[in-house]
């Protein structure tokens, strides 16, 4: 394969937020310059995010991984705090990190009033 994208963005599925995500992946990259993946809970399964990311940067040389997790997700459940979720970005980041020092990686805790927080 002969192509690349700028990036990967990696989001839960719920219904209730892809308006703001897709909105805001509209102002942060141009169309077809990145890879999508949505699955229940976001980060929460870090071994199936892990080889997502790994295929995006080996088909699309991918330099940007951008991970969204959000507010009242119902795959966490009980356990969604918003500190859990950042918890969670974090670990995936560095996670990320061990095998693609290169990559740029972003985090955010997006609220259902559809504000992305920056996560550190």
């Amino acid at each position: 394969m002969d192509h690349s994208d700028e990036g990967i963005v990696v989001t839960c599925i719920d219904f209730r937020l892809q308006e703001s995500i897709n909105k805001w992946i509209s102002e942060h990259f141009q169309p077809k310059t990145y890879d999508r993946v949505a699955l229940g809970g976001g980060v929460k399964n870090l071994d199936i995010i892990l080889s997502q990311i790994d295929i995006a940067v080996m088909l699309h040389r991918i330099k940007k991984v951008v991970l969204i997790n959000h507010e009242a997700c119902g795959a966490y459940g009980d356990e969604g705090s918003p500190e859990k979720h950042k918890i969670d970005l974090k670990i995936t980041r560095d996670k990320v990190k061990e095998f693609h020092s290169d990559l740029e990686i972003e985090l955010y805790y997006l609220h259902l009033d559809g504000t992305f927080e920056s996560v550190n």
